[in-house]
């Protein structure tokens, strides 16, 4: 797989990430300065407004990565489902990667997890030499990191440090890094395949048949009494 330096090295890059609650894109040309754009904006909104910033058309660009997770959910498919449609009538190269991987290999310490909340209990969880992994909570163990900007819903546990999820300063420190991986659909991250549960459909009879004869015959009584009138 080309790694970023590579990657940049004849082409203009654009880099999205919608993962965290801070929308980054980045612009990466040949013999040019990276340049970077961030919005809290919600993803639809906040992809636009980094291209308009970094005067990006998107037919100047000759490849795409993103991050495919873990993270925002909708965020990531927000971006994702704009690289789709970028794509309609021109191929580009489209490289996913993981953001946890991106701050594991730039802190560079084997020995020290990346976490973010993953839910129910859960935690994203990702290691140099282990890869990504979901883990509940009573078996996390060692030194723990979580980047900025990432929501949790669950407690987080006790000494975890907090480190910046910055793109501009995270990436320089994996340019040679083995990280991005070829997609043709793009989509998010997810460690399985949502499962769905699946039920015999049935004609709901309320319970009691008796009863409901009972008062059908009751109500035809009533309609012929004269005095029920």
């Amino acid at each position: 797989m080309p790694c970023l330096r590579e990657l940049c090295a004849s082409s203009t890059v654009v880099v999205l990430d919608a993962a965290s609650d801070l929308v980054q894109v980045g612009r990466l040309e040949p013999g040019a300065p990276a340049r970077w754009e961030t919005s809290s904006e919600e993803a639809g909104v906040a992809i636009f407004r980094c291209f308009a910033a970094l005067g990006l058309d998107v037919q100047q660009v000759d490849a795409w990565a993103y991050c495919d997770g873990p993270g925002s959910i909708l965020g990531i498919r927000t971006a994702a489902m704009a690289l789709r449609t970028w794509s309609v009538g021109r191929h580009r190269a489209i490289f996913a990667y993981s953001g946890l991987a991106v701050v594991a290999h730039a802190l560079g310490q084997p020995d020290l997890g990346v976490i973010v909340d993953a839910r129910r209990e859960t935690w994203h969880h990702y290691e140099i030499g282990r890869g990504l992994s979901r883990v509940p909570t009573a078996q996390l163990a060692g030194r723990l990191v979580t980047p900025e900007h990432f929501r949790h819903w669950s407690a987080l546990p006790a000494d975890v440090g907090r480190v910046p999820y910055a793109l501009a300063q995270l990436l320089p420190k994996v340019w040679d890094a083995d990280l991005l991986r070829p997609t043709d659909a793009p989509d998010a991250f997810l460690h399985e395949e949502p499962r769905y549960v699946t039920w015999t459909p049935q004609i709901h009879r309320a319970p009691g048949g008796l009863l409901r004869s009972s008062a059908i015959a009751s109500r035809r009584g009533r309609s012929h009494n004269p005095a029920s009138s």
